[in-house]
């Protein structure tokens, strides 16, 4: 029997997608295929366990081996089970009542679907048009062989490698899809692996993602430590994107990861036993840019909220009681540093990080440009960051990298304990290839984007030809000079000079093309002229 690539995952992915296409929301509808390629990836996985123990063991002996496994399955919560069931008249129902199976029996999967429910009408139509829908879904996965033996692997991966990068993979592709509507679950890899070389997880270091989405960032960076070797945490508030992280994660291999549901700012979950901030040594993160309302979760009055960055603001008007976000509101005092403006989330987020930082504490995240430059409060908070000399980079990446938007990124980098005041400034803008409807890094790019990082945290001087008009250490005197403005166009000069033109050569030029052209037209009236048609 042929193994099963990673291009027949792929494969068997989009013709679940496509399925899908014309029915529903591509936001809704990654939920239902991912939902069942996991199914089909548990039901797989646990038989070849199962056919394994048979060969070893038998009777009591039998069952009690199988019950010690990972995960169990039913036979009606299984994907054979329902493609065995495809033309049953509530379908819809046998799928949910075995994802419900699936939970209530293995209590490492318990809530891992998220009531994702296969028998709604009102994402899936009356049965008339659910059923032909949900059968068609079947049999995209029916020849699709997910036991691990089974699966191609190259040098150095395992099973769970090449299904779970499939699974990653698929989810970006939704990701593109759906525009703005999933864009903020997924990193594209390459931002995921310049962040996750940059902090550098060690042996027993924590690693935690704030906003982790689908969970793809937060696995690269722990892959880099060794799954076996660090601990993993994450924290998200959108329910649909819980299911996938915890499903990205069991695929990956990954059982003990510490992933929460809720809001990372208002009710931060990872919290060591005397009810303060968990400390973690690398942070990746890829947070929702420039969020409004962030403070809405201490508001719980329901006033309406007031912005002192704004001049002009009607809002203060209103007839009900005004909320107006203050640091002690925060019972774990992240925001002593300032108050970042109730329409930008930005600085809140990474103040956040900052907060949950250990003594030797790395943190990579992508940020708009915005949170380098822009004024009032969020320039204050930068300026205490600054002098508290937490800023170690600012990486300027391409525009129409991400999801969900066109606009250019960067990563800033903070880190505990440093032994210098400079700052490493990268302009990274122009770096990428074209490649259909997004730009991308190549590894080349990466490659260039780390070394000039580990050369700055080396104390190599970065004054070759290599770094002109990419890259520039930063003293703190220039940053002051610049009122702690970050904006990377004032530390990199990326401009070129346009060549001189000599306008007596052009005129000489341009005469010389007159003269030709004439001679061209005189010639042509003889060539008429002969033929009579002049």
């Amino acid at each position: 029997m042929a193994k099963t690539t990673f291009d027949d995952i792929k494969r068997a992915l989009w013709a679940g997608a496509n399925t899908f296409r014309d029915n529903i929301d591509a936001a809704n509808y990654k939920d239902y295929v991912l939902s069942m390629f996991f199914v089909k990836y548990l039901s797989d996985t646990y038989a070849e366990s199962v056919d394994d123990l048979k060969e070893k063991y038998e009777g009591i002996r039998l069952e009690r081996q199988i019950e010690n496994l990972p995960f169990t399955l039913k036979y009606e919560y299984t994907f054979d089970y329902l493609l065995e069931n495809q033309y049953a008249a509530d379908l819809g129902n046998k799928i949910s009542e075995a994802l419900t199976g699936i939970e209530s029996t293995n209590a490492i999967l318990n809530g891992i679907f998220r009531g994702i429910d296969f028998n709604s009408e009102s994402n899936l139509g009356k049965k008339e048009q659910k059923n032909p829908i949900l059968r068609n879904l079947l049999n995209d996965f029916a020849n699709l062989n997910l036991r691990p033996r089974n699966i191609a692997t190259e040098e150095g991966q395992i099973p769970a490698d090449v299904i779970g990068d499939a699974y990653e993979y698929m989810i970006g592709e939704f990701a593109t899809m759906a525009g703005k509507k999933a864009g903020s679950f997924f990193t594209p890899q390459q931002v995921s692996e310049i962040m996750a070389q940059i902090v550098a997880p060690r042996e027993n270091d924590r690693v935690y993602d704030p906003t982790c989405g689908s969970g793809s960032l937060l696995i690269r960076a722990a892959r880099k430590g060794g799954f076996d070797k660090v601990q993993m945490y994450g924290q998200e508030v959108n329910s649909s994107a819980i299911s996938m992280v915890r499903m990205n994660m069991f695929i990956h291999g990954v059982k003990d990861a510490n992933i929460k549901w809720g809001d990372t700012l208002a009710n931060p979950q990872h919290l060591d036993s005397d009810g303060n901030l968990m400390k973690f040594e690398c942070i990746v993160a890829n947070m929702p840019f420039s969020k409004g309302k962030w403070a809405e979760g201490f508001n719980p009055g329901g006033e309406v909220s007031v912005d002192d960055d704004e001049a002009d603001n009607s809002k203060k008007k209103a007839k009900k009681k005004e909320f107006k976000m203050e640091a002690n509101l925060d019972r774990w005092h992240r925001f002593d540093m300032g108050i970042p403006p109730a329409s930008k989330g930005d600085w809140a987020f990474l103040l956040h990080m900052i907060a949950s930082m250990s003594g030797n504490g790395r943190v990579a995240a992508v940020a708009p440009h915005g949170v380098l430059f822009r004024g009032a409060s969020e320039g204050r908070i930068r300026q205490t960051v600054i002098e508290k000399n937490l800023i170690d980079a600012v990486i300027g990446l391409p525009e129409n990298l991400f999801y969900g938007t066109s606009i250019p990124a960067c990563i800033i980098v903070f880190r505990k304990g440093r032994n210098t005041t400079d700052v490493l400034f990268v302009d990274a803008s122009k770096e990428f290839k074209k490649d259909k409807a997004k730009n991308v890094l190549e590894p080349a790019h990466i490659t260039k984007i780390v070394e000039t990082y580990r050369a700055f945290r080396n104390g190599e001087k970065l004054d070759s030809e290599k770094y002109e008009k990419y890259a520039h250490v930063a003293t703190l005197d220039e940053i002051v000079e610049n009122e702690y403005n970050l904006n990377i166009p004032r530390y990199v000069d990326t401009f070129e000079e346009e060549e001189i033109i000599n306008i007596d050569e052009v005129n000489a030029e341009i005469a010389d093309l007159k003269t030709r052209i004439a001679e061209v037209e005189k010639q042509m009236a003889k060539y008429l002229e002969e033929l009579g048609l002049n």
